[in-house]
């Protein structure tokens, strides 16, 4: 996760980016579709490809990359590239450094710090675009009309997983179906002895910024993030602001964890498992963590998944880096078509086995998930058919709100200052982009 001068060099690296290209990073023009897509089988033998990613992504494409070598008689390899990694690539693509694909979030911000147009080709026509389920296919990795990444695996959604024993124990029968009853039963728990939720503030807190996103669901679909970007609306504004006063607010009611303060991540994943906390609102990688303490049956007994919202039950999708590849222009044609042909062969022939090797959710309507996939990942598939997009999805740029919100825990910034402090850095990584009204 992020440190605090990483700011410094994200605007760095977007504004050489910028600098870089003949056009506007997020434009969309003066990017033709690629020619052709190859047929998956096409030899390419002497051939070699490149292909970037971070250190908990160089062994998703394992299975990709037999299956591809053996039927065309290329070869690839993965190159990891080190953490801060979204920083480390922008940075590296400045001086013209390029592989021919790469592990990349596949969000309108992380896309423009790419300059899409310029940097990345145009993935319209693939033949794997009609294979995605009607709710998948077009929720991320396009820009300005432009589709620059291939989704592999589903995108993560911020919401609630629950302990069901805790639930059960404490007389809560079904799942809260809003925000107002979702607080009616932390308040229950907690007068039944229970600790409701466990969050972390220790070390990086990157999972604060999620308890502000989903209270924003309802007004990301009534366009919040468009109008962020535009500068007519701003962090500092009551609807970000009053979602930040919310958690606070929670904080000081007695709701968390005593060791907020302390916590970490590692603490997190055994606290909902034993039910010593009832709930946690994370992404999906806080089930990989799930993963390692227990084994699918015991998931499936004790775990389960809900999104909330103001006034429902919408969930906030996030996609990471994990998610998506996205394909350079090298300046080596055939280099960009067997790139391209990977990608075909990724969502194609080989999809089927990487679905069973990841054991993960399936993309595909023909394609089977995993047999190994609990049902809490299997309800949060479910749940991205009528989610919204995150700030991190939608917003022109990702501030550091949860390290700003780690402070309000620690006691160092009050709400009004994390507003004004993320406002602050948000305004100046748009400038840098170029958004216009900054």
């Amino acid at each position: 996760m992020k440190k605090r001068f990483f700011a410094a060099t994200v605007v760095a690296a977007v504004a050489a980016l910028a600098l870089a290209g003949c056009s506007d990073p997020g434009a969309g023009g003066g990017n033709a579709a690629p020619a052709d897509w190859p047929a998956q089988d096409t030899k390419l033998d002497g051939t070699t490809l490149t292909i970037w990613a971070a250190q908990n992504s160089n062994k998703v494409p394992d299975s990709v990359i037999k299956g591809f070598e053996a039927a065309t008689g290329a070869t690839v390899n993965v190159v990891t590239i080190p953490d801060p990694y979204e920083q480390s690539v922008q940075t590296k693509v400045a001086t013209g450094d390029k592989p021919d694909l790469a592990f990349w979030q596949p969000t309108a911000s992380q896309l423009t710090a790419l300059n899409a147009s310029t940097n990345l080709q145009s993935l319209d026509g693939a033949p794997f675009i009609d294979k995605y389920t009607p709710e998948l296919k077009d929720i991320t990795g396009i820009l300005n009309g432009t589709r620059y990444a291939a989704l592999i695996t589903t995108p993560a959604v911020e919401g609630v997983y629950y302990n069901k024993d805790v639930f059960a124990k404490a007389g809560i029968t079904k799942t809260p179906g809003n925000w107002d009853e979702f607080l009616a039963d932390a308040r229950q728990l907690k007068a039944a002895g229970v600790t409701p939720f466990f969050d972390f503030g220790g070390g990086t807190p990157w999972a604060t910024q999620w308890w502000v996103s989903v209270q924003l669901a309802d007004a990301a679909k009534d366009g919040l993030w468009e109008r962020v970007n535009e500068n007519k609306e701003k962090f500092t504004d009551p609807t970000i602001q009053g979602a930040i006063d919310t958690y606070q607010g929670l904080i000081q009611e007695g709701l968390f964890n005593a060791n907020l303060k302390t916590a970490t991540f590692d603490d997190q994943g055994p606290a909902l498992l034993s039910g010593e906390a009832a709930m946690a609102v994370q992404v999906n990688s806080f089930f990989g963590q799930l993963q390692s303490l227990a084994d699918t049956a015991e998931l499936n007994e004790k775990i389960g998944f809900f999104p909330i919202s103001p006034s429902g039950n919408v969930g906030t999708f996030i996609p990471d880096q994990s998610n998506a590849l996205v394909a350079f222009k090298t300046g080596d044609a055939k280099r960009e078509a067997a790139a391209r042909q990977l990608l075909s062969y990724w969502l194609g022939d080989g999809y089927s086995d990487f679905v069973q090797a990841q054991k993960t959710v399936s993309l595909q309507s023909d394609v089977e998930s995993s047999s190994d996939v609990p049902q809490a990942l299997l309800d949060v598939s479910k749940s991205l058919g009528d989610s919204v997009g995150s700030m991190q999805a939608l917003a022109v740029a990702n501030p550091d709100l949860y390290l700003n919100l780690g402070d309000m825990i620690q006691g160092t910034k009050t709400p009004e200052q994390v507003a004004e402090a993320t406002q602050s850095q948000f305004a100046e990584l748009a400038k840098a982009i170029g958004a216009s009204g900054f």
